[in-house]
C-alpha cells in the first residue's frame, strides 16, 4: 500500500508510482499495486494513467521495452481474471491492459498496464496480491482513515506515504502495522545492513533476514566465566 496526500509532490508521486505499481511487470514482492488517495489526492489519478499509456510492453530482446512478460500463460491468465472480477464487482477500469499483443510474440503472456479506480476492500482484486501489472487504487478521507485500510490488511510486508509534511510522515511512520515504510519512496527495500522486515502474515519464525538479524541467526554464542585471584588462589 502507499498514502497519497492531498499535498503530495505531483511529478515526483506520478513517476514512482508509475515505475513502483507497473515496472517487472509487477512481479516483484515489493510492488507497489495499492495507493490510497487521501481526499482532492484523486485528481492525480489521469496523470499516473497518462504516464502509464506512455510505457512500452515488449519482450525481453527489446532495449526500448518498459514492461516485459508474465512468467507463464497461466500467470497471465490469472491476473486477467483478477482485472475482470474488480470490474464485476464494481471497480472502475481506466485503463486496460488485457489483450496486448507484441509483434513477433503473438503468443507471449503480455498484459500492459491496468489501472482499477474505486475498489473496495472486499473487493476479490485487493484481497488477492494481483502479481501483476495493475495498480489498485481506493480512496479515504483521512490520514488516519487510510492507514486504518492498510493496519486491517492482514499483510505488512511494507508501505509508503507520499507528502510534503514532516509531521503527516512521523504520524504515520509510527501509526501503521508494517515492516518497512517508505517516506516519499515507492518501494522502501533497504540495504543489506538493515533487516528485511514485515509484521503480521507477512514474517514468519523470530527473526527476519540479512541485516543485524540475519547475523545474528547464523552466530552461536559462547559465554565465558572466569575468576582471577592474586597470589595463591586456594578453592
Amino acid at each position: 500500500h502507499a498514502i497519497i496526500m492531498p499535498d503530495a509532490p505531483f511529478n515526483h508521486t506520478a513517476r514512482a508510482l508509475a515505475g513502483a505499481a507497473f515496472g517487472a511487470a509487477g512481479q516483484r514482492c515489493m510492488a507497489l499495486s495499492t495507493a490510497i488517495f487521501v481526499g482532492e489526492a484523486q485528481e492525480m489519478l489521469p496523470e499516473i494513467v497518462a504516464r502509464a499509456k506512455e510505457l512500452r510492453v515488449g519482450s525481453g530482446f527489446d532495449p526500448k521495452a518498459d514492461i516485459g512478460p508474465l512468467i507463464s500463460p497461466e500467470a497471465r491468465a490469472r491476473v486477467e481474471a483478477l482485472i475482470a472480477s474488480g470490474v464485476k464487482q464494481g471497480a472502475q477500469l481506466l485503463l486496460d491492459g488485457r489483450g496486448v499483443k507484441v509483434a513477433g510474440f503473438e503468443k507471449g503472456n503480455f498484459v500492459g498496464p491496468t489501472v482499477l479506480a474505486g475498489v473496495q476492500t472486499n473487493m476479490e482484486c485487493y484481497q488477492e496480491e494481483i502479481f501483476g501489472p495493475v495498480l489498485v487504487a481506493m480512496s479515504a478521507q483521512s490520514l488516519d482513515e487510510a492507514t486504518q485500510i492498510i493496519n486491517s490488511n492482514p499483510y505488512g510486508n511494507g508501505t509508503a506515504i507520499f507528502t510534503k509534511s514532516g509531521a503527516t510522515a512521523r504520524r504515520f511512520q509510527h501509526t501503521v502495522d508494517a515492516g518497512q515504510v517508505g517516506i516519499n519512496v515507492p518501494i522502501p527495500v533497504p540495504l543489506p545492513m538493515f533487516s528485511f522486515t514485515g509484521s503480521r502474515a507477512s514474517h514468519r519464525g523470530q527473526m527476519h533476514f540479512y541485516g543485524k538479524q540475519g547475523v545474528e541467526f547464523f552466530t552461536q554464542l559462547k559465554t565465558i566465566t572466569a575468576l582471577w585471584r592474586e597470589g595463591r588462589c586456594d578453592a
